[in-house]
């Protein structure tokens, strides 16, 4: 039995992170060759293309978005394991970090996550912000310690990442709305009057209308800025709120939700922070905690 080459772990991390043999080889200081014979090793190993050429770029495959959960924890662990030991009393460290998140986020995962890090480190404040647009400069100029994020091409190269879930598009309406507790048809859906989440107000930059098919047309009754906002009205009116299925978990309590009945495309929601934080034991362990309260159950 071959033994595997755990180098391979880290290679396919920061590949699966930048999206791109040059930079990943950039990242890992080799040649743009070398790199493009590790992604073939990495290829021939897992049975899977895992990047594939789209346009100009490369985009991950399914089974490249299902390793970037595990392998970037992998490797962080690898990290530690070679890491100087030193003992971190968390009871003893007063520290505030600042986290900036979309909506849902904390009303969802905020009550588990303060209370595990209340537990530990008593020290240590948790603040939040909400996230008004994609701009990375607060994280580069150290204004907030760390986001959650759907990672994109746009986002600074120099940022780590680390996968915390998948989520995916899910239907929510009262529990009095006429639609509720029946199998919801496209035709239920396209002619229902629906509330959706734009920050400018308009159809086109809709959250949620890029996952959604391009040919899709709804009833727009209404324009929030946010997917508590949207629940909120849809909760007590008859507009159809499209939202994230996990991102909302509690948020839906007493509410119908229903599997959409038109194809929307899936995502991953990820950690993203500056490396100089990337070896701090605190922030490691937060990092360790947030990936901890987000983990599938």
């Amino acid at each position: 039995m071959s033994v595997p080459d755990l180098n391979l772990l880290v290679a396919l991390d920061v590949l699966l992170q930048e999206g791109s043999v040059a930079g990943a080889a950039e990242r890992l200081r080799l040649s743009p060759s070398a790199m493009s014979r590790t992604l073939s090793r990495l290829r021939e190993a897992t049975g899977d293309p895992l990047l594939v050429r789209a346009g100009r770029g490369l985009v991950p495959t399914p089974r490249a978005l299902e390793l970037q959960e595990r392998v970037g924890a992998l490797v962080d662990e690898g990290h530690t394991l070679l890491r100087p030991s030193k003992a971190l009393d968390l009871a003893a460290v007063e520290r505030t970090f600042t986290m900036r998140t979309s909506d849902g986020f904390v009303e969802n995962f905020g009550p588990s996550l303060l209370a595990r890090v209340g537990a530990e480190a008593p020290g240590i404040r948790l603040n939040f912000l909400q996230k008004p647009d994609k701009d990375s400069a607060p994280l580069r100029e150290g204004r907030i310690d760390l986001e959650t994020a759907v990672v994109e091409p746009a986002m600074g190269p120099e940022l780590r990442t680390q996968a915390l879930f998948r989520d995916r598009l899910i239907g929510a309406i009262g529990s009095s709305h006429p639609l509720a507790r029946k199998k919801i048809s496209v035709k239920h859906y396209t002619e229902a009057r629906h509330v959706i989440v734009s920050r400018s107000g308009f159809d086109e930059d809709s959250m949620e209308a890029k996952l959604l098919p391009q040919h899709l047309t709804r009833h727009v009754a209404s324009s929030v800025g946010g997917f508590a906002t949207a629940l909120a009205v849809a909760r007590y009116s008859n507009l159809i709120a499209t939202v994230p299925e996990r991102h909302t978990a509690s948020l839906r309590e007493g509410m119908f939700s229903f599997p959409l009945p038109v194809r929307a495309t899936g995502f991953s929601v990820s950690l993203v922070w500056h490396p100089r934080l990337d070896a701090d034991p605190v922030h490691r362990w937060l990092r360790a905690c947030i990936r901890a309260v987000c983990a599938p159950r």
